[in-house]
Formats: C-alpha cells, sequence, structure tokens
C-alpha cells in the first residue's frame, strides 16, 4: 500500500514553517553526548534544552526522543527532542523512523535535521510510515507531512529526498507484493501485477505460461508447481537506459524466487512454519520493485528481472521425493525433500539467463534456507560468490543502504554433499554434512555456467516480527535498497 507520509524540504525556521503548515510538533536534533543545539523554537521555555535533557538522563542516541510542550505562535505545540548519535547514516535512518512512528495521528512535523544524510534521514522516515492493513485503517494515520530544515537550505536536500522517495517507493512496493495473502497471490496474480509495474515504469514484460515453460524445458518450476491448480509463470522485465542502444553497456541480470506459497509439497511443513510462507517470494518481491525505480533513478546499465513463480503444494500431482528434474538446458536433480523448493525453480531461471540473456553478471535474490537464519540472524543476509569484486560492491552497497550482508564460503569440499546416485545433483546435502546454506549456494552455482555470478539468501532479513527502525511488521523487502545503491553506484 503506498506510504502515505511525505517528506519535503523547507525554508526559514522551525517556528515559522510550523506555522505555515500548522504542525502540531516541532522537533530539534541533539547528537550524542548529548549536546543540544541552540533552537531558537525553545526560546520561550522556562528552561533549557541542556536541562530539559538531564532531567530525562537522554544520551542523543539515535532514536531516542524526550518530549516538552512549547508555545509557538498562537498555539501550544509539542516539542520534540530526538537523538542522532554521531549523525552517520544509519544513525539518521533510525532518527528518521523514531519521529514519523512520534508522528503518527498528526498532519505534520516539523524537524530541524543536522548536516549529514539528509537522504538516509528521509527514507527512515518513510520506511517507518508503512503499513498493511486489510480492513479498518488503523487507529492512528501516519504521519501527513514531514518537513525538515538543513542548514544548506531546502533546495540542497531536494535531489536527495527525490531520491530516498524513490527508494522507499520501491521498497514498499517489494513489502505489498510479499505481504499480500497467498489466496489471492498465485504465480499468475504476480505476472499480472508486474505487467502493470513494467507498464508504469517503461518496461518491457514478457511472461510464459505453463504451455510455454514445458515447451522449453523449465522442468524445475514445473516440478515445483505440479501440486497446485494454479499453474507456474516465469516473468522476463527488461530495462534500457534512455539513449542507450539494446545491447550496450553491461547488462545486469537480476533473478527471484517467486514461491507464492510454500506449503513444503509433500515434505509438508508444520502449520506454524506455514504461516510466514506467503513471503517466500519476497526475492522475487525485491526484484520486480528494483526493476520498477530503474529509470526515475537513472541506472545506466541494462536490467533484466526474472521472477521465476510457483505454488508448492500437496496434492496426487505433486513431485514426489525420489523424482528426477530436468532442468532447463539439461541438468538434472533428484528430489531429496519437496521442502528444498526454491533452489529449484532459481535453477531453471539462472541456466535461462545463462544460455539465453547473455549477461556480464547475475545476481539471484531468495529467502531460501533456514540454515542462513542460523549462521546470521534476523537481519544480516548470507552473500556467496563467485568474484570477489562482485562480493565487495555489494557488501559495500548493504552497508551503505543499512542491508547487510555477510559473504559466506562456497566450501569445495563440501560439493559432494550434493551429488547424486541417479541424476546430476541432488537438491539438499547428504548427512554429515551440515551447512545447508552453502550446499544450497554450491546448488545454484551448477546453473550459471561462467558468468559473474553472486547469491543473496534473505531468509532472515526478508520478514520482520516487531516494528525496528525503519523496519515494520512483516515484509520488510530487503535487498531492494542494496541492489539499487549497486546498480546506481
Amino acid at each position: 500500500m503506498p506510504i502515505e507520509t511525505r517528506v519535503r524540504g523547507a525554508g526559514g525556521t522551525v517556528s515559522q514553517t510550523a506555522d505555515e503548515l500548522g504542525a502540531e510538533v516541532v522537533a530539534v536534533p541533539v547528537r550524542s553526548g548529548p549536546s543540544a543545539p541552540a533552537a531558537e523554537v525553545a526560546s520561550s521555555l522556562p528552561f533549557t534544552l541542556d536541562e530539559l535533557l538531564e532531567l530525562h538522563k537522554a544520551k542523543g542516541e539515535p532514536g531516542e526522543i524526550v518530549a516538552t510542550q512549547v508555545r509557538v505562535g498562537d498555539r501550544v505545540r509539542e516539542l520534540l527532542l530526538y537523538g542522532v548519535g554521531e549523525a552517520s547514516p544509519a544513525d539518521l535512518r533510525k532518527a528518521g523512523a523514531a519521529l514519523a512512528r512520534r508522528g503518527r495521528g498528526r498532519s505534520a512535523l516539523v524537524a530541524g535535521v543536522p548536516e549529514g544524510d539528509l537522504g538516509a534521514f528521509a527514507e527512515g522516515a518513510l520506511l517507518a510510515s508503512y503499513e498493511y492493513r486489510i480492513g479498518a485503517p488503523a487507529p492512528r494515520r501516519p504521519l501527513g507531512t514531514l518537513a525538515v530544515l538543513t542548514e544548506a537550505g531546502p533546495e540542497a536536500g531536494a535531489e536527495a529526498i527525490e531520491r530516498a522517495t524513490a527508494r522507499a517507493r520501491a521498497t514498499a512496493l517489494a513489502r505489498d507484493l510479499t505481504n499480500t495473502p497467498a489466496a489471492e497471490k498465485d504465480p499468475s496474480w504476480l505476472a499480472a501485477r508486474a505487467g502493470r509495474i513494467a507498464g508504469d515504469a517503461g518496461l518491457t514484460v514478457r511472461v510464459l505460461g505453463e504451455k510455454e515453460l514445458v515447451e522449453g524445458g523449465f522442468g524445475g518450476i514445473l516440478a515445483v508447481g505440479a501440486g497446485s491448480s494454479r499453474p507456474p509463470r516465469l516473468i522476463e522485465l527488461s530495462y534500457v537506459p534512455d539513449g542507450a542502444p539494446d545491447g550496450s553497456g553491461r547488462h545486469v541480470v537480476l533473478v527471484g524466487k517467486g514461491i507464492t506459497f510454500d506449503s513444503g509439497g509433500l515434505s509438508l511443513k508444520p502449520n506454524d512454519a506455514m504461516k510466514t510462507m506467503k513471503t517466500d517470494m519476497a526475492g522475487g518481491g525485491a526484484v520486480i520493485a528494483v526493476m520498477s525505480a530503474l529509470r526515475d533513478l537513472g541506472v545506466r546499465d541494462r536490467v533484466t528481472g526474472l521472477v521465476a513463480a510457483a505454488e508448492n503444494m500437496p496434492s496426487g500431482s505433486s513431485m514426489r521425493p525420489g523424482d528426477v528434474i530436468t532442468h532447463f538446458g539439461g541438468t538434472t536433480s533428484e528430489v531429496l525433500n519437496t521442502d528444498a523448493e526454491g533452489r529449484l525453480v532459481l535453477a531453471d531461471a539462472l541456466a535461462y539467463a545463462d544460455a539465453e540473456l547473455d549477461p556480464d553478471v547475475i545476481v539471484d535474490v531468495a529467502t531460501l534456507t533456514g540454515a542462513a537464519k542460523v549462521a546470521l540472524g534476523l537481519r544480516t543476509g548470507a552473500l556467496f560468490a563467485n568474484d570477489d569484486a562482485l562480493a565487495g560492491a555489494l557488501t559495500a552497497a548493504g552497508a551503505a543502504a543499512g542491508e547487510p550482508v555477510w559473504r559466506l564460503p562456497l566450501v569445495e569440499d563440501y560439493r559432494a554433499a550434493i551429488d547424486s546416485d541417479v541424476a546430476d545433483i541432488n537438491n539438499i546435502g547428504r548427512p554429515g554434512y551440515g551447512g545447508g546454506s552453502i550446499t544450497a549456494a554450491l546448488f545454484l552455482r551448477e546453473f550459471v555456467g561462467d558468468r559473474t555470478w553472486a547469491h543473496l539468501d534473505v531468509a532472515g532479513p526478508g520478514r520482520s516480527m516487531a516494528e525496528d527502525a525503519e523496519l515494520t511488521r512483516g515484509a520488510t523487502g530487503f535487498g531492494v535498497r542494496l541492489l539499487l545503491d549497486w546498480l546506481t553506484a
């Protein structure tokens, strides 16, 4: 659902802007220490801001808020002293999120912002304002307008706010796609949504239905979708930069796992493990969302997005443990666990990208393994790559975007874990090796040929169980800002 909050630059003083907008809330930044700046808006207070901070034992930590009331013009308004830490991008992102949450139910909030990454501040505020609800709206609506005043003036921050808004809008789109219940969101629904998004974003779209998948030999996608009455799709979105002829420059292919619901198939998940499985297409949602923002952000690479969409359900037509699948291009895999389905659909898309699209680099994104969550927790994604430069660039982009990833090794000794007695490879590792996220990445590597490739396992950070900084409950859209930072670097 679109983010309702709007961030805009403003000139003059906090008091003047609050009067002009009728803002109920004004805010002053506080750095670590804490150190309260001189603030004209507080001139009518019978105490100093430093005394107020001392009373509350505030430290100026990012996200910390101390409140009082102040008369501005002919009205009493709420005055917030909000912590910005050292005003790093991460600090400002968290501070913006805290202000936006505190402003819920208000029409406008005017905030002074310290020198630093204004885009990160705006992005945090916008993403924290996101909500997904079906039915009655929340009792307190998101903050209407966040007006920001910087030392450099409103014009200086206009471009940063515009880019932050585009990135936040794309992340919200990924969250929307991922949060949509699976009763509505089947592969054909996802393909239709991708088509509408493509029309709005100046992309071309091609969708392979069941007939085309059979004719093309996409055995992995077909096998995973075989148990559902709602057939699979392969969605292909293409972006060519303005003024660049098709085929010029670097060609990047993004591949997303699009399992619209994962019951585990015949290797059935327990009920509690299924409750979040509408979000098992978070990687595919991220790819669609990234594609939607490329033209607005002026990306100069040619980019193709592939989403392998299927619903993994148990039925008389489901794939079975022991089945052997022939993937696009001819590689075969033995199914030892039908709940290791994401790698089966990704394999087809990766092989197709390698054979048909001639990419310079491939990056896939997937909520792939619980093992990645065990290794890295719920805020850091796992990164695997066959190229050090690509791994370094993605790691740097993740750090800048607030979507951290940690590189894990493609351990060659573990390759034997996916050897099969009857096929080229198994879809899960044999007992005795462990490293489930590593063996899954090694499985995917079999399908990329000699291409420069990276795999992002976002099973942990792809969803959140609580509000935390710019994250909201449910889908996080993890990977969207990371990939946009990388593509615009």
